[in-house]
This record gives C-alpha cells, sequence and structure tokens, in this order.
C-alpha cells in the first residue's frame, strides 16, 4: 500500500533536483586555476618557476601561467627550451646571429629562469649560423658573444667538428690559433656527437691535445655533453646505463684515466639533479651535496661538490641568498667548494669577474665570508665590497 507513495515521494525529488540545476549560477574556471605553487606545467629545466612551498616567501617565484597563453607581445607568457630555441632560431634565419643572442640576453635578464636552459639554446643558434653561412666556420664564429656561458661558440664549435670529414684531425685545429679553453670545451661536446656519445671514443679526441689543461678543458665539454644532453635533441640523450648505475651513483667518473676525472665529477650532479626532479624538489640540491661524497677521493669529492655548487648557482642565479643558503646546508668541509662553484659560474654566466662585487654583497656571514674568498681566489678584480 506504500507503493503509490514511494513514486510520489520520487516524483518530487526529481522536480526539486532539476529546478536546482536550473537556477545555479554555473562559472567556468579561470585559466591558471589549476596551477599550483609548486610549478605544475612548468618547462623543464626551470628552477625558478617550480618552487616548493619550502621556498622563503621572500624570495619564491610565483607559478607562471601557462606557456600557451600569448603575451600582449605576441611572445609566450613564459619561455621554454623549445619555444625560445624555435623563436631564436627563426630570428637568427631572419637577420643575424648576433641580433638572436643580443635577444637571448634581453630575454634572460628580464626572465632570471630561462638561465637555467638558455645555454642549450645558445647551442642552437650555433647551429642555425653554421648553417645559414653554408659551413663557414670563421663567418659564425665572427660572431661570437658569450651569453649563457660561451654556448653559442660551443655550438658552432660542435656542429662543424661533427660535420667535418676527418674529425680527428679538426680537434687540435678547429680552434687554432688561439685555442681558447671555451673553444675547447665546444670540442669536447663535438666529440661526443662524432663518437655517437661514446664517452672513450670522444676521450681518444681530447687526447690529440698537446696541453693537459687543453684535455681537461675538452673533456669537460665531453661530461657535460654526457650529464647534462639538450633535452630536444634525441642525438644528445645521456647513454647511462641503469645496472652500472644502480651499482655505483657516481658512474663513470671513478673509472676514468686521471686526466679525465675532474670533468666527470664536476658535471656528474647534473645528471643527479634531473634524476631527483629537483625543480619539484629543491631539497635534491642539498643530497646532491651528500652524494658527493661518496667519490672515492678527495679529488673527486672537491670536483663533485664545486660541480652542485655551480648548478646551483646556474638553477637559481635569480636568489642567489637562497642558493648560498643550501651551499651552508652542506658538511663544513664542502661549503667553501660549494661557494667556489657558485662563484665560478656567476663569472661564467655574465662573462665577467663580478661575483666578487655583486654575488657576495648579497649574502651574509659565512656564506659572504665563503663567496669573498672564492671570488677572490677566482682571480675577480673586486672581492671586497
Amino acid at each position: 500500500m506504500y507503493r503509490p507513495l514511494v513514486f510520489l515521494v520520487a516524483f518530487f525529488l526529481y522536480v526539486a533536483g532539476v529546478w536546482a540545476v536550473a537556477t545555479t549560477p554555473w562559472t567556468a574556471a579561470t585559466a591558471g586555476t589549476l596551477t599550483t605553487a609548486g610549478g605544475a606545467g612548468a618547462p623543464p629545466g626551470t628552477a625558478a618557476t617550480a618552487q616548493p612551498t619550502a621556498t622563503p616567501a621572500s624570495t619564491a617565484t610565483p607559478a607562471p601561467s601557462p606557456s600557451g597563453i600569448p603575451s600582449p607581445s605576441g611572445t609566450p607568457a613564459v619561455w621554454t627550451l623549445s619555444t625560445l630555441r624555435n623563436y631564436l632560431v627563426a630570428e637568427t634565419d631572419r637577420t643575424d646571429p648576433h641580433t638572436a643572442l643580443v635577444d637571448l640576453e634581453r630575454i634572460t635578464r628580464k626572465d632570471p629562469y630561462v638561465d637555467g636552459f638558455c645555454h642549450p639554446v645558445a647551442h642552437e643558434i650555433g647551429h642555425a649560423a653554421l648553417a645559414k653561412y653554408h659551413g663557414d666556420f670563421a663567418k659564425a664564429v665572427s660572431y661570437r658573444d658569450d651569453v649563457c656561458g660561451s654556448g653559442y661558440l660551443h655550438g658552432v664549435v660542435e656542429q662543424k667538428l661533427s660535420e667535418s670529414p676527418n674529425p680527428a684531425s679538426a680537434v687540435t685545429t678547429l680552434c687554432a690559433p688561439r685555442q681558447t679553453a671555451s673553444c675547447i670545451h665546444g670540442i669536447g661536446h663535438g666529440a661526443m656527437f662524432v663518437a655517437n656519445l661514446d664517452v672513450t671514443g670522444a676521450e681518444r679526441l681530447c687526447d690529440r691535445f698537446p696541453q693537459t689543461s687543453e684535455v681537461v678543458a675538452c673533456s669537460e665539454g665531453v661530461f657535460m655533453q654526457l650529464f647534462e644532453p639538450d633535452e630536444t635533441d634525441p642525438r644528445a640523450m645521456a647513454k647511462l646505463p641503469a645496472d652500472k648505475l644502480a651499482a655505483d651513483p657516481l658512474y663513470p667518473c671513478p673509472d676514468q684515466p686521471a686526466v679525465f676525472q675532474s670533468g666527470c665529477y664536476y658535471y656528474a650532479p647534473s645528471y643527479f639533479l634531473q634524476r631527483h626532479d629537483y625543480t619539484a624538489h629543491p631539497e635534491a640540491y642539498v643530497q646532491a651535496l651528500a652524494w658527493c661524497l661518496r667519490a672515492p677521493d678527495q679529488g673527486g669529492r672537491a670536483s663533485c661538490t664545486k660541480g652542485a655548487g655551480s648548478r646551483l648557482m646556474k638553477y637559481n642565479i635569480e636568489r642567489p641568498v637562497w642558493a648560498a643558503a643550501q651551499c651552508e646546508k652542506a658538511s663544513p668541509g664542502q661549503r667553501y667548494t660549494c661557494m667556489a662553484g657558485m662563484v665560478s659560474y656567476w663569472d661564467v654566466n655574465y662573462a665577467d669577474d663580478s661575483a666578487g662585487s655583486k654575488l657576495c654583497s648579497q649574502l651574509g656571514g659565512e656564506a659572504r665570508s665563503n663567496c669573498r674568498s672564492a671570488a677572490a681566489d677566482a682571480g675577480d678584480s673586486t672581492s671586497a665590497d
């Protein structure tokens, strides 16, 4: 006898539900609502745009808008490695490398997070310049600019070497007569392409240089290419076997000939940080410093620590106080060396010796003291302030 009553109640509930849906004001979520404080959706390698809540409020960078939304100027609201590369390569083709490099420097100064990937972008401008001038090496390098750690020169050199019909001979002649360390570093990158990312084969090419300092400079290009490959180039992806890394996380550094070990240990933290997703987990920097202590000798530990400090500066150049604080969390014996790495990258990035006057002045306490000492040891002209 309750069946009619049940149907009646169900009918009234249905009507009430339809009325509620029809009268509720539905509003679409605004763009960017799902972007979290941790930088979800931020481009790979942009440490400044993907900081977790552990970042001090005074130095945190707000999460950017999605990169697909254009700014009023028509450029992306947030640059990624691929969008910046495409923009500047097209500009190189349309105008000349100088114009593109000046634009790259302008963009990195306006948006410091771009420093995290401006070096490989500068490589790509170098590749495009050599193609634009039909392989004319002298013409391409005449536009040399040291922006973003001389990435342009490295790109021209590595491309020319990889196209050479006789790379073994070109290794020692391409950078002549000046044979600058930066140019030879580019040879190391190119040696890896010639050797198909085989470290031993690339080292044989570096060994052709007569001076030990030249071999070391070449080795630094080799291991930067191994541990910090250009993300968008499938030829450049790291070939590091997972089983050997599991057995020895510092592989292949301990097995390298002595002259190649410092370069290997110096760039090894790059790979560690990538594997530990440093953009989302900034504690990875301190973990990398602790990991460096696993190197079997003091030289390896020092090179690894300095390399970790260099990456700290590279990926966080817009917030040096926070970066220095990570060095201060390391073992006491590592703190000065970590800061020396920060000073080294600062000077390379800005192509001057300004760390002593412009970096150290922002720091306090032990970090400031270590910075000034490291700057003086590096030969900065003004390490005091």
